[in-house]
């Protein structure tokens, strides 16, 4: 009879792991697995990701092309027919924009708005960046932008 007092996992579920070095008897022992001889066999004894015994490896055979821009800012896109929900006089900031599961909870640089979509009530933006139509729509509708 199951209950939740006696609960667990079904039988043979769970697996006791291979205990290696422990004796001749256990089949295990001595070598524990590992062969004789060699860079695998000894202490310590890895070969790091990638290296192919000496040839050279296929990372460094293969052309590279482009480049990785370090300074590469990520900012967090809304467009302005997210905001529609929104009431007058609201302040959209990064706090509002999370709590309406607009932008990530994790964000790198910031929030960026963009101008897609219409806006009716007057609005507060404060975020990092916006581009120049989302501006125009926001301060006509009487609303006013403020760059974080």
């Amino acid at each position: 009879m199951f209950n939740l007092s006696n609960i667990g996992p079904r039988p043979g579920a769970r697996k006791t792991r291979k205990r290696v070095g422990r004796g001749a008897a256990s089949g295990w022992g001595k070598t524990a697995g590992k062969g004789t001889k060699g860079q695998k066999s000894r202490s310590g004894g890895s070969i790091r990701p990638g290296f192919e015994g000496g040839q050279m490896p296929l990372y460094r055979r293969l052309p590279k092309r482009g480049f990785k821009n370090p300074f590469r800012k990520h900012y967090a896109i809304v467009n302005l027919d997210a905001l529609s929900d929104a009431a007058d006089g609201t302040v959209i900031d990064r706090e509002w924009l999370q709590s309406h599961g607009l932008v990530p909870k994790k964000i790198e640089d910031g929030v960026k708005l963009l101008g897609q979509g219409e806006v009716s009530v007057s609005l507060t933006v404060r975020v990092e960046k916006i581009s120049e139509s989302a501006r125009r729509k926001v301060e006509a509708a009487g609303g006013t932008v403020e760059l974080v």
